[in-house]
């Protein structure tokens, strides 16, 4: 799939990310979860020995098969759904890093099950969660992720193998000779995308492509962030809005596999911040599903932007760390239904309480549901002085 010297320089990649991530000091005893599927072996591998030739502590674990997956949707009783094995809240208080490594066997082998079935379990997991959201507030956890090639990825993206690996080659710049600098680079431009916008007094933002009419208010004390180590490969630029603001119309014209099910076509409507009307061309009784999984599964977490400039990604890749990451002709933006991040808090995230998160109109689900438009948009600022700027148009930014 991929030769030596492409796995040698995909794990140098995420080791890159895993470090810029984190906003604490390191440490040579760190502990490092490496979770992959099996067709990840070879690069988990790589990374297992780097981490330890560095001095840290990796845990490696094997996620679950397709059939264990299905099998335990299929054969699971309550207790079972949300059960937590012993030791593992204790090992997420102590754990200082994370690398996931997806290399579906499957997109589609749970089709066939509830959606609610499924939000149960992620509630029932949601408290790990906030456990590592705190951790990476303060400081001693960070996180990154990245893709493997499969044959049911390639499949469903209308690729073969060897082209689905040649995209991810070059999303990632690992048939570059020096990846890392590639990356620098694009890490030094965004840092200026994002000093140019968090120096605008934006009260409002108004979304305007073919199918979106939408308006999003960022909120109090956030800031734009992006190009951060997290996911491998990433070129959004991004913020958590205040859910509250939002109102008008998206409509996500790139596809978008979810829970084993492929949903087309999504339009949402937004009033007062909450999802009020739904539909989709297909996967419209998953959607509506998913939108009831908790409280604030019906309200926005993220708004993102790619500048074309930065992705080398131009095709539907049948994935969502990819998909929200298109360059293409118009670039893309993104919202994502559900919960929202903590760090793109203006302020120190680990001074954030449950109550301020609230007060401040961050988004809390147990959801984070990507769906992308790569259509031709404009994207407006209102400012505080009832001015008006242009901050993205035809998939570029405009500073």
């Amino acid at each position: 799939m991929f030769k030596d010297q492409h796995l040698d320089r995909y794990a140098e990649v995420l080791l890159w990310g895993l470090k810029i991530a984190r906003r604490g000091r390191r440490k040579k005893n760190d502990i490092i979860l490496i979770r992959y599927d099996m067709a990840a072996l070879p690069l988990a591998e790589r990374l297992y020995g780097k981490l330890l030739t560095a001095g840290r502590r990796p845990v490696q674990r094997l996620m679950q098969t397709a059939n264990m997956e299905r099998q335990f949707f299929e054969y699971t009783n309550n207790q079972q759904l949300t059960f937590i094995p012993p030791g593992e809240k204790e090992f997420y208080e102590n754990l200082n890093g994370s690398i996931v490594l997806i290399a579906p066997e499957s997109l589609t082998h749970l089709s066939h099950v509830d959606p609610q079935i499924m939000g149960k379990a992620l509630k029932a997991r949601k408290p790990l969660r906030d456990i590592l959201d705190h951790r990476e507030e303060t400081g001693q956890f960070s996180w990154t992720l990245a893709m493997y090639p499969t044959h049911a990825l390639a499949e469903h993206a209308g690729m073969t193998v060897p082209e689905y690996a040649d995209q991810i080659a070059r999303a990632c710049f690992i048939n570059r000779r020096q990846p890392l600098a590639h990356w620098q680079s694009v890490y030094r431009k965004a840092q200026s995308v994002k000093k140019w916008l968090n120096s605008l007094p934006i009260k409002t933002l108004h979304i305007e492509s073919a199918g979106i009419d939408l308006e999003v208010t960022p909120g109090a004390h956030r800031q734009w962030i992006g190009i951060s180590g997290h996911n491998i490969p990433s070129f959004e630029i991004f913020l958590s809005p205040d859910w509250r603001g939002t109102r008008g119309v998206y409509y996500a014209d790139q596809p978008t596999y979810r829970g084993g099910n492929l949903v087309t076509g999504i339009r949402l409507e937004f009033d007062k911040g909450r999802v009020v009307s739904a539909d989709a061309k297909s996967g419209a009784d998953f959607l509506h599903k998913l939108l009831r999984t908790d409280a604030g599964a019906s309200r926005i977490g993220e708004f993102s932007l790619t500048d074309r400039r930065f992705s080398r990604i131009s095709r539907f890749m049948a994935n969502t760390l990819y998909d929200e990451n298109f360059g293409g002709k118009y670039g893309n933006c993104h919202i994502a239904l559900g919960s929202s991040y903590s760090d793109a808090y203006a302020g120190d995230p680990g001074d954030l309480t449950k109550e301020t998160k609230k007060k401040l109109g961050f988004n809390d689900s147990a959801l984070h549901w990507d769906i992308v438009n790569t259509e031709k948009k404009r994207v407006t600022a209102h400012l505080a002085d009832g001015s008006r700027t242009v901050i993205y148009e035809n998939g570029l930014f405009q500073n």
